[in-house]
This record gives C-alpha cells, sequence and structure tokens, in this order.
C-alpha cells in the first residue's frame, strides 16, 4: 500500500482514477484511469477544474501520447438513474480500470470511498493536485465528457449543454421548465424529476 510519501511518485504499476460529471442534470458521467511512465513526465498536469479548456486538451494529447496506458469508462443517463449517481460513478470508474491495457496493482482514487476493483485500491482525498496520475485521470475524463456534452447539444438543441454541460444552471434550469427533459437527462435528479411533472 501507498504510504503519503509516495503519492507524489509515478510508478509504472500504480494507476490514478478520477471522474468528470457527478454534478450535472444531462449527460453521463466518465471515468479515466491513467497509468503514467515515469520515464516520461507530463509537466501541468493538476486538477482539471484548474486548467483551462485550452490547456486540458493540450495535455489530453499529451497524456494519451505518453501514458503507459489509460482507459476511459462511461455510465450513461439510464443507468445512473437505475443505481444512482455514487454506484454509477463506481461502475464507471470499474469499467476504466478493467480497460487498461496493463493491470495496475494498485488504484489511487480521487475522493474518500472506492469503488470494488480487481486490485488493491486506495482513497485519495484531494488527489486530482497530490498524485500525478489521478490529475491525468482528471483532464481525460473532463476533455471527453466536454466533447460528449457539446455532441449531445446537436442531438438535442435549446438546452444550451454545449455552454455549461449540463451542470444546473440557471439557464439550464429554465431550458428545462420550458422544453422538458430530453432523452439525456438524468429523471431521478430532483430539478428534472419536477420539470418532467409540469
Amino acid at each position: 500500500m501507498a504510504c503519503d510519501a509516495d503519492l507524489g511518485l509515478v510508478r509504472p504499476d500504480v494507476a490514478g482514477v478520477d471522474e468528470a460529471g457527478r454534478g450535472p442534470l444531462a449527460g453521463p458521467v466518465v471515468a479515466a484511469a491513467v497509468i503514467l511512465d515515469p520515464a516520461r513526465p507530463v509537466d501541468g498536469v493538476a486538477d482539471s477544474k484548474t486548467l483551462t479548456p485550452a490547456r486540458r486538451e493540450a495535455l489530453e494529447g499529451v497524456i494519451r501520447e505518453t501514458a503507459l496506458a489509460w482507459a476511459l469508462g462511461i455510465c450513461n443517463p439510464e443507468e445512473i438513474d437505475r443505481l444512482n449517481i455514487l454506484q454509477a460513478t463506481f461502475l464507471a470508474m470499474r469499467r476504466a480500470v478493467e480497460g487498461l491495457a496493463r493491470a495496475p496493482s494498485l488504484v489511487l482514487v480521487d475522493g474518500n470511498r472506492c469503488p470494488d476493483l480487481p486490485c488493491a485500491a486506495r482513497a485519495v482525498v484531494g488527489g486530482d493536485r497530490r498524485v500525478a496520475a489521478i490529475g491525468a485521470a482528471s483532464i481525460l475524463a473532463k476533455v471527453h465528457r466536454d466533447r460528449l456534452m457539446v455532441e449531445l447539444d446537436a442531438r438535442y438543441p435549446g438546452y444550451g449543454l454545449a455552454g455549461h454541460k449540463g451542470y444546473p444552471t440557471a439557464a439550464h434550469r429554465a431550458a428545462l421548465a420550458r422544453l422538458g427533459p430530453s432523452p439525456c437527462h438524468r429523471r431521478s435528479f430532483a430539478p428534472v424529476r419536477a420539470a418532467g411533472q409540469g
């Protein structure tokens, strides 16, 4: 098991895992798992929320190119509604880890809880700032989810999904009230449920 002193190290047997999209009212939750190459450090990796979209896009390409392994896991709105958002997030994380081309001996997960995984796992609070592999995973998950939301915006116009990415902004709530939920909305979330009853 990694000790706190090891968290900053990049190891070829350790994967970082993070997710994007737990809070939105629409779209999937996306998780990423990344095993970084100790011989090819990626400068500037940090929590994706602290980076500009352009910087995230640039780093995403570098991470995909230099990582020893990376994979994405996705849970769609139907799965979120059936399982609840926490369990859907854990399922997306499992899918990401199981999709890695090489099996890690340890997975470090951003947050305070871990999904059931086929290897040892440890939750790291603030991990996207403390562990390079988790920071890299946060970037891959965020960039991929943002792209999916742009695609959903084209399929379901009027909600502004490309702009707010499904988060419960005032504009999104107003569009929900006006148009009702789309097929990409999470109907188990209270504001969506209320809009569907209007």
